[in-house]
């Protein structure tokens, strides 16, 4: 079978052919891959400088995609698409990006009738933090207003989108490069920020005020830096913060008199953190959004074999959205 494999730390992986997996063990089914996206926790694990460790080589990224069962269980019949995940370069075994995988059943989740693959599988994992961010960890209430960072990216796009859906009474998106911002536009905001990657944290914070209509309660941030410590001088008291990554820097200048006059919170998360049935519950709740056409990412779909040239695309940022691989084609 056709896969791509990761054979250096630190470079893309290499289309190759591979036997396809033996039979699956006890509490295992095998899928067919049908979608399987390059996301950014895979180009983390395998630069071999993530929190995880250096990965042992050679193996096959991607940890998660969309496929069909070939032999079902009592709970996933045979022939049902269904969405996984895999621990692939966080853990030894190999991942979604290959014509056949061996999964944990407790890691694979049957779609509904009607879900496109390739979107699902854009989505995924990213739409689950942006939608357990929004909910399960910033607490959103209905007829909040919330802001969302990072706009332009899978969860932005994503969170603001489901923050509509989770009741938020106006949506402000923040996005840095213009084509973020056209993709952000994409997403349905009530009103669009224009982030410059050179202004000082008072400047972003007058842009983002300015936007605002009333109260800002919610802070979904995929950035940090900057903009985050801008976000938290316009948020009301008692706002939240939830910060889901790092895109714009490591770090934020956060003055003490910001986060103690108006008892702030900000609140770290990841999806490492959620237990199987919420994180498969999640993912159910999302791709039902997709399916009743409310829930939509910028992507594309790229042959599996050429995946080496997909995935340097996807990390030099020159992609039009999130890549997914598709085999067999």
């Amino acid at each position: 079978m056709q896969a791509a494999v990761i054979e250096t730390p630190g470079q893309p992986p290499n289309v190759v052919d591979r036997e396809r997996p033996p039979q699956p063990g006890r509490n295992q089914l095998a899928i067919n891959v049908t979608a399987a996206p390059i996301t950014p926790l895979d180009v983390l694990c395998a630069s071999g400088k993530s929190y995880f460790g250096v990965p042992g080589t050679p193996y096959v990224p991607g940890v998660q995609g969309v496929g069909v069962v070939e032999q079902g269980t009592a709970s996933i019949v045979g022939g049902r698409s269904v969405w996984f995940a895999t621990q692939a370069g966080m853990q030894p075994g190999d991942g979604s990006m290959c014509a056949a995988v061996a999964v944990d059943e407790r890691d694979v989740v049957a779609l509904p009738d009607g879900a496109d693959p390739v979107l699902v599988g854009a989505l995924g994992l990213s739409a689950v933090a942006a939608w357990m961010g929004l909910t399960w960890r910033g607490e959103l209430a209905a007829g909040e207003q919330v802001l969302v960072l990072g706009a332009g990216g899978v969860v932005g796009q994503a969170a603001v989108q489901l923050a509509r859906v989770a009741g938020a009474r106006r949506v402000v998106a923040a996005a840095r490069s213009e084509a973020a911002r056209v993709r952000a536009t994409r997403a349905g905001p009530d009103a669009l920020v224009h982030l410059e990657d050179s202004a000082e944290v008072d400047e972003v914070a007058d842009a983002i005020r300015a936007q605002c209509d009333g109260p800002l309660d919610l802070v979904i941030d995929p950035l940090f830096g900057v903009p985050a410590a801008a976000a938290l001088r316009v948020l009301q008291a008692h706002g939240r913060l939830v910060n889901i990554g790092g895109a714009a820097a490591p770090t934020a200048t956060i003055d003490s008199a910001t986060l103690r006059g108006s008892s702030l919170r900000v609140l770290g998360y990841t999806n490492n953190e959620l237990d199987p049935q919420q994180r498969n519950d999640a993912l159910i709740r999302v791709v039902q959004e997709v399916v009743a056409g409310r829930l939509t990412v910028d992507h594309e779909a790229v042959s599996l074999a050429d995946a080496t040239a997909a995935w340097t695309r996807q990390v030099d940022g020159r992609a039009a959205g999130r890549i997914v691989l598709v085999p067999g084609v």
